[in-house]
């Protein structure tokens, strides 16, 4: 089967970034784009993008803010090596990079120097049921870490008052705040709302660790008007890679 049969090539932030992905399988939506406008970094911050699939979010962070350095941490090996190939196509392999590598088992490449930020777009779903295909079910179903252990992870990786980005569904916002309450403070919270009047489906946290700060509920982004199209704030973000 040739490369053009098993992977589709698309385009985020309107084009700026040329983005292949598997036909069947894990496919990226929204979710990493937005991760990745919500990531505040200054000229020589280092990020790791936790679980990062064939690279989404870090292309459109990396798109966004040019003078960063950029790691994806990946479990799956053949969407590792898309990402690979994907910054490659970008240009960007001189500030980013793609390692194979287990939250439960972190390899000591990304252990040796910790971040000043890590994002993340973990799995979704606790239970329900698995999908029969194995790269959706490991993108979106928690198996061997659950989310308390993920953000465990990723916070040992971090420099001390660095800052966890993490998207989540908003019905499990309570247990993303358990996870982070130990070890975080200053949380800056962003519901993600399908319409206007509508329940947030997505939050956006943005934790800072060992930080003692209040938490901040912010006025959160409206994805959609009332006829299905994206509001000025979402294309905003979605197209022309403005931050959250």
């Amino acid at each position: 089967m040739s490369v053009s049969e098993t992977y589709s090539h698309d385009t985020l932030l309107g084009g700026r970034v040329q983005f292949r992905q598997p036909k069947e399988g894990y496919r990226a939506a929204i979710d990493p784009v937005l991760l990745a406008a919500a990531v505040k970094a200054n000229a020589g911050t280092r990020v790791l993008d936790a679980g990062c699939g064939s690279g989404a979010a870090l292309l459109c962070l990396a798109a966004r803010l040019p003078n960063i350095d950029v790691t994806g941490l990946e479990i799956q090996s053949p969407l590792a090596a898309l990402a690979g190939d994907n910054i490659q196509l970008n240009k960007f392999e001189a500030r980013a990079r793609v390692v194979v590598g287990d939250l439960a088992a972190l390899p000591d490449i990304v252990c040796a120097y910790p971040f000043d930020i890590v994002m993340t777009n973990p799995p979704f779903a606790a239970d329900g049921t698995v999908s029969p295909k194995a790269s959706v079910a490991t993108a979106h179903h928690e198996g061997g870490v659950d989310l308390e252990q993920w953000v465990a992870a990723c916070l040992k990786l971090l420099k001390p008052k660095g800052r966890l980005v993490m998207v989540h569904r908003a019905d499990r916002l309570s247990e993303v705040m358990a996870a982070l309450a130990k070890n975080c403070g200053d949380l800056q919270i962003y519901p993600i709302y399908p319409k206007a009047g509508h329940a947030a489906k997505r939050v956006i946290v943005d934790a800072g660790k060992e930080r003692k700060t209040g938490d901040t509920v912010h006025g959160g982004l409206v994805l959609h008007e009332a006829n299905g199209t994206y509001t000025p704030q979402a294309e905003g973000i979605l197209r022309d890679s403005a931050a959250l």
